[in-house]
């Protein structure tokens, strides 16, 4: 549906968005699609080459952004064109043949045709003085010549064009008509309009050997003090919520499933458009100008509201239902709170003390039983929370803190147009257990016995001159903080016997201002160009302790615009950071760009390991690259990354993880120590095109403030070898959060006049550890679209880096499987069709014989009768699947409907 970026996209959205162009493609033109055309993206990943190129059946993929010193040397070894393996794991059967342009994507120099354009038209009237044919014709055969002197073969492609141009094609296609006649006339090129289907068989037609590239084009930069790193973070509000929709997006398409999708609505497409073009290279990146970020925003919130309905009717109809014949017209009325990352959920806010009680409906997206915290606002004291047996289950109350209370009443303000009302005093908490792609239930009401409820946290506030050190965690996971400082400095599992000093602090960048340079380059939207890091003080006086029986968490007010919480559960094994950044102050003149630093004893000798779009892990070394001797000019800048999903390092014993619930950069700056950017306010454009400032403000009547961001990161220390568990399952429940849903009980008992808890899936079964279901949905046609991915790289972890099998009677267990058709991953044509066409490029330095080189292992083909899909490290698989109509259940339907 659009170009999308590759640095800040998470690979399910790829997929999605991907997905939904080519079959519009297929069902409204009849074509499926060769060539991938992602000229403009700013940098390119290893996911697009190996799973949005070779994996949804592309031949090639062509480019115009790459670094400029990257450019220089390929230039001078004519390796422009590669065959781009991206994937450890998946190797030669995921290549790609990836070209680079020579100069970006734009014509030689003296090839622009706009009306407006320098550059001298085709005068063949020989009557007038400017006849120019020769000279143009010659002017061409040299563009010609100076790219085949920089490219293998004797093909080579000009892209006739650039930005805003052909707004009066005429005169392109007038002197473009002159040039091929004139330039074919004098023999010495052959020039033809083309297309990049057509240059990628000529190039296969040839049957040359092309230089091997692996890992990725990250960081790009054009020129010596211009890293596109910036962007990693731009707009950090706008990629936390593109990521919460797509989680979202996600779970409503498994629930329109359960429930059957209605064509004439509410369904979820509107919500798929709206992500669709949210990945666009220049929407999550944030490089857009503000009123068309608000337009992307407003985009998604009206797919959001639509696929709300969606869920709150499809939860109605499952819970509901005590009839395998359907659930008729649900009666229940559920809310959702999209607003509790601003501590404002009405649904929850109900008040009990009249003899109310609250359901809570916790739906589980994942394909494996899930235990977790749930947390949300309560107006009163004294309640009690029940599971869906009757069983009062341990729960505690939370203080709702002063900068919690401020980001509601400004924001729900700002997105109600109203105040809300009073502010509740404390978050209630507790532990859900919920089944795989399933829901259960919990009640919550006020205590019959006064202090028979909740738990209270005792609140301790630090004053100064006390106690030097303080311990908290109930669980294995202990950390000490220092009273004066408020900074952690000892982590300790008492499971797997990891003990470290942890040392976590913020900094900001002063964004750089180079009006007046030889070479102007500013930071800006696109570009990370810092002038001075500046360290931020904690304040001593505002450390406080909030301690219960399942949450321990420290608050911490590090200055006046950044707000900490440092949380640990009772039952998990790592420490999640909640962050309040901004408004970041410019009343200096200077725009900031605000960091996190944590820094441990490790040493990891310049090396770290960043995702791709939230798949594969690629190793980084600071100051380094694979494919070029890197001269380094932004020692800063230069080593930044795109984060999706995590960042490690680790030395001979362990491995320290950092998982992020959004896009950002990243790095490890200095030995031991991870740096997250979290934030960015800055006064100056970059001219790279957004002719904008990256100055995000939000105004509530005449009250005008910088943007405040919230968010999470998380981090665990592991002994070596033992970290991918952590983020490859934890990373799946960040992506897919509980999704929850609040109703009023009505007066009788909800659980025995309701199902109380439901999973989609056959009750003695659960997806493999190593597996995720990353697609579930209902298409317009009735068939259903299944894609499982394998979340584990070759040699990642000793125990799930293998061969994985997923039983769809299984996953499937109320419904006959008709029939089951492997696709290509964008669900466009039939994977073997798509792999008997695939052309077999030979690869620089490697034997012909297909026998001689490293075999890769993939799943085999699904045996109708078994019906069992086998999924390889890193392996994706997509499926349409038909099952057999119940006629009993589908006039039952009918009478209800009618």
């Amino acid at each position: 549906m659009c170009m999308h970026d590759e640095a800040v996209p998470h690979y399910i959205d790829m997929i999605d968005q991907t997905t939904l162009g080519h079959r519009f493609l297929k069902e409204e033109f009849g074509v499926t699609p060769r060539i991938g055309w992602q000229i403009d993206p700013f940098g390119h990943s290893a996911v697009q080459a190996y799973l949005l190129g070779a994996e949804v059946g592309f031949d090639s993929f062509f480019f115009g952004r790459i670094d400029y010193q990257d450019r220089i040397k390929r230039k001078k070894e004519k390796s422009l064109e590669v065959i781009w393996r991206g994937s450890k794991s998946l190797g030669s059967s995921a290549q790609i043949f990836a070209g680079a342009f020579p100069e970006n994507y734009e014509p030689p120099p003296g090839f622009y045709f706009e009306v407006n354009a320098d550059s001298p038209v085709v005068q063949d009237n020989v009557n007038l003085f400017d006849y120019n044919v020769q000279d143009r014709v010659n002017d061409f055969v040299a563009a010609a010549i100076a790219q085949a002197n920089i490219t293998r073969t004797n093909h080579i492609m000009w892209t006739m064009g650039t930005d805003f141009r052909y707004q009066y094609a005429h005169t392109w296609y007038r002197n473009m008509d002159k040039l091929i006649h004139y330039v074919n006339k004098d023999g010495r090129v052959n020039a033809l309009y083309s297309t990049p289907s057509i240059y990628t068989d000529a190039k296969y037609a040839t049957s040359k050997s092309w230089p091997l590239k692996i890992e990725d084009y990250f960081p790009y930069a054009d020129r010596a003090n211009a890293y596109w790193t910036g962007y990693f973070t731009s707009r950090p509000a706008l990629k936390f919520y593109v990521r919460k929709m797509s989680g979202y997006y996600l779970a409503a398409r498994q629930l329109e499933f359960f429930k059957g999708r209605n064509d004439s609505g509410p369904n979820t497409d509107s919500l798929a458009d709206a992500m669709a073009i949210a990945q666009h290279h220049d929407a999550v990146t944030g490089t857009e100008k503000q009123h068309v970020a608000n337009d992307y925003a407003k985009r998604l919130s009206i797919g959001y509201t639509e696929a709300e309905k969606v869920v709150a009717s499809s939860l109605a109809c499952l819970t509901d239902s005590k009839s395998s014949f359907g659930c008729g017209d649900p009666t229940t009325n559920f809310q959702q709170c999209p607003l509790l990352n601003i501590t404002y959920c009405p649904a929850s806010e109900a008040d009990l003390s009249h003899g109310k009680n609250l359901i809570v409906v916790v739906y589980n997206s994942l394909g494996w039983k899930r235990e977790d915290v749930i947390r949300f606002p309560v107006v009163n004291e004294d309640v009690t929370v029940h599971d869906s047996e009757g069983r009062k289950i341990e729960s505690q109350l939370v203080p709702i803190v002063d900068a919690y209370v401020d980001l509601r009443k400004y924001y729900a303000r700002a997105y109600l147009g109203s105040s809300p009302g009073d502010v509740p005093k404390y978050w209630i908490a507790f532990t859900v257990s919920v089944p795989p792609l399933g829901f259960s239930t919990y009640t919550i009401s006020a205590s019959k016995k006064p202090g028979a409820g909740s738990t209270k946290s005792s609140i301790y506030k630090f004053q100064e001159g006390e106690k030097p050190a303080i311990e908290v965690g109930e669980g294995n996971l202990k950390l000490t903080i220092s009273a004066p400082s408020g900074k952690i400095i000892n982590y300790v599992n008492n499971r797997n016997l990891v003990e470290e000093s942890v040392e976590q602090s913020f900094s900001y960048y002063t964004g750089y201002n180079g009006v007046n340079d030889k070479a102007p380059q500013n930071s800006g939207a696109y570009v990370f160009r810092p002038n001075g890091t500046y360290h931020i003080k904690a304040e001593q006086a505002s450390l406080t302790v909030i301690q219960g029986p399942l949450i321990n968490e420290v608050h911490q007010q590090i200055n006046p615009w950044i707000f900490q919480t440092t949380r640990l559960y009772k039952e998990k094994e790592h420490v999640e950071v909640e962050f309040i950044v901004g408004p970041v102050p410019i009343d200096d003149g200077f725009g900031k760009e605000v960091a996190t630093q944590i820094t441990t004893s490790l040493e990891n000798s310049k090396t770290f390991y960043t995702d791709s779009n939230g798949r594969d892990f690629i190793k980084r070394i600071r100051d380094f690259r694979t494919d070029w001797d890197l001269e380094v000019n932004q020692p800063v800048a230069g080593n930044y990354y795109p984060i999706n999903l995590g960042i490690y390092i680790r030395d001979s014993k362990k491995e320290f993880s950092v998982l992020v619930d959004r896009s950002l950069g990243g790095s490890s700056i200095v030995d031991g120590q991870i740096e997250l950017m979290l934030h960015r306010r800055l006064l100056l454009d970059d001219s790279r095109g957004v002719d904008e400032a990256l100055n995000e403000t939000v105004c509530v009547l005449d009250d005008c403030r910088g943007l405040a961001v919230q968010g999470k990161y998380y981090y665990r220390i592991d002994p070596l070898g033992e970290g991918a568990k952590w983020r490859r399952s934890f990373g799946q429940e960040i992506y897919s959060p509980l999704l929850l849903a609040f109703a009023e009980e009505d007066g009788q008992n909800w659980m025995s006049s309701h199902t109380p808890t439901f999973s989609a899936i056959d009750a003695s079964y659960s997806l493999p550890d190593n597996v995720a279901l990353i697609t579930l949905q209902e298409l317009d046609d009735g068939k259903v679209l299944l894609r499982l991915a394998h979340l584990y790289e070759v040699g990642e972890d000793s125990d799930l880096s293998v061969m994985s099998k997923v039983e769809l009677k299984k996953l499937f267990p109320g419904k006959k499987i008709a029939k089951v058709r492997e696709l290509s991953l964008s669900a466009n044509q039939e994977r073997e069709e798509m792999e008997k066409r695939r052309l077999v490029w030979k690869v620089e330095g490697e034997s012909e014989n297909q026998n001689e080189n490293p075999k890769v292992v993939r799943g085999a083909p699904v045996d109708p009768k078994k019906l069992e899909v086998e999924l390889a490290p890193m392996e994706i698989r997509t499926f349409v699947m038909e099952f057999e109509v119940d006629l009993m259940s589908t006039t039952f339907k009918r009478i209800v409907d009618a």
